[in-house]
């Protein structure tokens, strides 16, 4: 099938991957799009795991603050260049987190910056709801883990579903940026004010 610059242009529009990544992802896809989009993306989501460990010293601090001045949000995103903390694509990752973290209420960063005790607080909850049910012990501790996951869902903001789209998580947004713009990106802390809080 023959690959034409519409085709890869689409692709490019899609993933925003290079023009010879979209070209040979095509060509690799018979055409399927796709397939294509799944085999830019694996690409993408490996090499951001290449670059997961480099130091990223620069970025911006983003603020949002929701109408009526009721509740607003900072949060301090690290790039590894002043070049391309510039970018209006990095710019708007920023401000993006920053609406995010004022509308999902995060806690948290990641489940690892949860207190053990907040951990065995909430486990100790788990247990109690599930004391009268005649499970046994492994059973009750799967039931566990998933509450739990559930609960890191709902309070560390790398795990909440992206208010804009609530298909990607906030850590594969982070993965997907990583992938686009070539340079490790870190959310390195946030706060959120309410009146009244």
């Amino acid at each position: 099938m023959e690959i034409t610059p519409e085709m890869v242009k689409e692709l490019r529009t899609a993933t925003g991957a290079g023009v010879l990544d979209c070209r040979k992802a095509l060509e690799a896809a018979g055409g399927d799009f796709d397939k294509a989009v799944t085999a830019l993306r694996e690409k993408g989501l490996a090499a951001a795991a290449k670059k997961a460990n480099r130091e990223a010293n620069e970025g911006l601090v983003g603020h949002y603050v929701h109408m009526g001045s009721k509740v607003a949000s900072l949060v301090e995103v690290n790039c590894e260049s002043d070049f391309v903390a510039r970018t209006e694509e990095y710019k708007t990752l920023v401000h993006d987190l920053a609406m995010h973290i004022v509308a999902a209420k995060p806690q948290y960063l990641t489940p690892e910056s949860v207190p053990a005790e907040v951990i065995e607080a909430e486990k100790a909850i788990y247990r109690a709801q599930l004391a009268d049910e005649k499970k046994p012990a492994n059973v009750i501790d799967r039931i566990i883990e998933g509450k739990l996951a559930k609960f890191y869902e709902d309070t560390c903001l790398m795990e909440q579903p992206f208010v804009k789209d609530p298909n990607v998580k906030i850590k594969d947004l982070i993965n997907q940026h990583i992938a686009k713009l070539g340079e490790n990106i870190r959310i390195r802390r946030f706060v959120r004010f309410a009146v009244g809080e």
